[in-house]
């Protein structure tokens, strides 16, 4: 496997836990800038690397009427201000080729959402702009098939490439998380992320918005570290019940620095064995 750097953040064979935490969509700059600061504090508390995240643009929401983010410009200003003022790694989704060059000077990995990981041209864009790409493997894929979502990126030469696994459609509104998969696609060769609180969702089953179960965030996050992932996503939010998108299956801010350091005392373990 490829161990990558994306910042200050070592990535891959022999590097400790890392994770990826932030709100799911930009609701105020203040907002970003606020989270970013919890993550970065949590994260420094318990010697965990981090990637802060937020999306520009939700451009996936069950209901045409749902709140989407700030937008490209605005939002990757806020992007670029969160990331000057923590020091930390940012990442943001894209959604069309067009994104690509924008967002690349504003931050620094492209996401490939989960619907949108075999759109050939934004994962070819995506690669050529040189930052590091997280492709989220889709609900309705084989981890194996993800190869040639990889293959798309690394064909511009680019292998600075992430896999994240955030549940697999399992009937209606459901889905489950295929520990095996985690491992699948780690030989393929490139670092693997278990997206929890993606995993929890329940998908439309909100009456036009997506419901979770964010009861079993640590559980599956701790299964996650026993399985060897690399990192562990997380949306995080200080009032989920309030939240624009997703608060149904985000992880309540003020519980993150101790789930965080639960679960970097069991990756210790687990990179021993």
């Amino acid at each position: 496997m490829r161990p990558i750097a994306i910042g200050p953040v070592q990535i891959g064979p022999g590097a400790p836990l890392f994770v990826i935490a932030g709100p799911c969509v930009i609701e105020s700059e203040e907002h970003v800038l606020r989270t970013a600061r919890a993550v970065r504090k949590a994260a420094e508390k318990h010697g965990v690397a981090a990637i802060f995240k937020a999306s520009f643009d939700k451009a996936n929401r069950t209901s045409v009427s749902s709140y989407r983010g700030p937008g490209l410009e605005e939002g990757l200003r806020i992007l670029a201000a969160a990331r000057a003022e923590t020091g930390l790694p940012v990442l943001t989704d894209i959604h069309e080729p067009g994104q690509v060059a924008a967002a690349a000077e504003a931050v620094d990995v492209l996401q490939i959402p989960a619907f949108l990981c075999r759109q050939t041209d934004l994962l070819v864009e995506a690669g050529r702009s040189g930052r590091a790409v997280n492709i989220k493997k889709g609900q309705f894929l084989a981890p194996w098939d993800m190869r040639f979502a990889t293959d798309k990126v690394s064909s511009t030469g680019n292998e600075n490439i992430l896999l994240t696994e955030r549940g697999s459609s399992f009937g209606y509104n459901n889905l489950v998380v295929d520990f095996r998969s985690l491992q699948v696609m780690r030989e393929l060769g490139y670092p693997t992320v278990l997206d929890v609180t993606h995993s929890l969702q329940l998908p439309g089953a909100g009456k036009g918005a997506s419901s979770g179960q964010p009861e079993f965030i640590e559980t599956l996050a701790r299964a996650g570290v026993a399985a060897g992932a690399d990192g562990l996503f997380f949306e995080v939010h200080d009032a989920p019940e309030q939240a624009l998108s997703d608060g149904a299956n985000a992880l309540r801010l003020d519980g993150f620095e101790a789930l965080l350091g639960r679960l970097k005392l069991l990756a210790d373990l687990a990179r021993k064995l």
